[in-house]
This record gives structure tokens, C-alpha cells and sequence, in this order.
């Protein structure tokens, strides 16, 4: 079964620039590196860090680098299904487990290019993961481009619409998000679905703030928070 799912960008492809230094920004960006945040130019008005969300049967919390934890993300990131539609490479159990703990540190959206990633557990056990990527700061323009990802076993009981919309909940009312944005692969027909579900539309053009979409992904967004999105309760 083919599992929901959309990018998740842990580093940018194609990072939004909006400082005046072309010749560092091609460097960094040539080799998928951030750029360093004296570089990043302005700041949201405050820092948001993560939280944890509670919905009906789920919690979204930061990730953890505990054994249970990499044994979960272990057994999600060795489904071939999971990296069909996301850009991730086959990993053993060591970079696996390096993966986890680069995510743990991703606990903070500030400046241009941060990224929040958050686990999604279910009765203890991390079966997925979802992420915010900070694209524009400005607060009348202020893009975020979401991302999610369910274990594939788990796919066809609303788990990643339920861990998703609680995302875009926040990202609209914690992060100050005037437009939220998703990247899926085209053929990926589920994921493109969970995303209209929740109010994102697919795109013809990119707006300022909008992520680089390479070809075969469709971009979706939203302008507004959805009215039917579900409510999570903070922890």
C-alpha cells in the first residue's frame, strides 16, 4: 500500500535567498548546506519551538534519540514505499539512526530556512513523522511548506490527515503562516489528496516564498486556515 506521503525538505534544494550575497549563496546551496544565520536576514517576530500537539489518537512531539525511537524510525525509513516518493537514500541502522538525531535537533522555526520536524506516535511507537519549513518571515507574506510522512502499514486509517491538520493548525495559528505550502511527487495521487482535503489547492504558478518544485512534483497551498480542519490541543 502505498504510503501518504510529501517532501520533506531537511535541507532546502533550492533555498529562498533574500540577502544580496549571490556568490555565498550559490556556494552553500551547490553544496546543500544552510546558509549561516547572519546570513538569513530578518527574524519572525519571536521564536517558535516545537510543541506537542494532541489529537484524537495521535501525539506530535519533538523527535527523540532514544533506542525505542531509532527502532521505530528504523523500521519506517527501511520501507521501500516510504522512499519511493521522498527523496531520502537507503539507510542502515547507523545512519538511521544519524538521521534521528540530526531531526532532534530541529526544534525551532526563526529565521528564513529553519525547519521543525516532529514525530507522529501512536500508543508509544513513532509511526511517522511531520515538518515545517520556515520559507518567508515577512508577516503579511509568511510561508511555511509543510511535510508528512505515515508507515506505510498504517496507511487508509486517517492517521497522516489527522497529524496533518493539526500541523497546518499550528503553522496558521502558533507560527503566524499567511500561506502553507505542500510538495508532492504527481504520482503520489494519495498524498495530493490528504493535502486538497485540507483546503490546499494545487498551483499553476509559484507566489514569492514558494518552494522550488522540480519536475514531477505538484505544489500545492493554502491561503487561509481551513475551517475544517480538526483542533489539537497543546501539551
Amino acid at each position: 500500500m502505498t504510503q501518504l506521503t510529501a517532501r520533506h525538505p531537511t535541507r532546502p534544494r533550492t533555498p529562498v535567498w533574500s540577502n544580496p550575497l549571490p556568490a555565498v549563496k550559490d556556494a552553500l546551496a551547490s553544496a546543500g548546506l544552510h546558509r549561516p544565520r547572519a546570513l538569513r536576514g530578518e527574524r519572525i517576530e519571536h521564536p517558535v519551538d516545537a510543541p506537542v500537539l494532541r489529537t484524537e489518537r495521535l501525539v506530535l512531539r519533538p523527535h527523540r534519540f532514544t533506542d525505542a525511537d531509532a527502532a521505530d524510525w528504523l523500521d519506517l525509513q527501511s520501507e521501500p514505499a516510504v522512499r519511493e516518493f521522498l527523496p531520502w537514500p537507503e539507510r542502515d541502522a547507523r545512519r538511521s539512526a544519524r538521521h534521528l538525531r540530526d531531526r532532534t535537533r530541529h526544534t525551532r522555526l526563526w529565521q528564513a530556512d529553519d525547519f521543525l520536524a516532529l514525530a507522529v506516535e501512536l500508543d508509544g511507537h513513532v509511526i511517522g513523522d511531520v515538518s515545517l519549513h520556515l520559507r518567508s518571515v515577512a508577516a503579511s507574506t509568511r510561508t511555511v511548506e509543510m511535510g508528512w510522512v505515515v508507515h506505510p502499514s498504517l496507511g487508509g486509517r486517517g492517521y497522516a490527515t489527522e497529524a496533518a491538520a493539526a500541523l497546518l493548525e499550528f503553522a496558521v495559528t502558533t507560527v503566524g503562516a499567511q500561506r502553507v505550502t505542500a510538495v508532492t511527487d504527481a504520482r503520489n495521487t494519495r498524498s495530493v489528496a490528504l493535502a486538497k482535503r485540507l483546503g490546499l489547492v494545487a498551483q499553476t504558478a509559484r507566489a514569492a516564498g514558494d518552494p522550488a518544485v522540480a519536475p514531477g512534483e505538484t505544489l500545492l497551498a493554502v491561503s487561509a486556515a481551513p475551517a475544517a480542519a480538526p483542533s489539537a490541543a497543546r501539551a
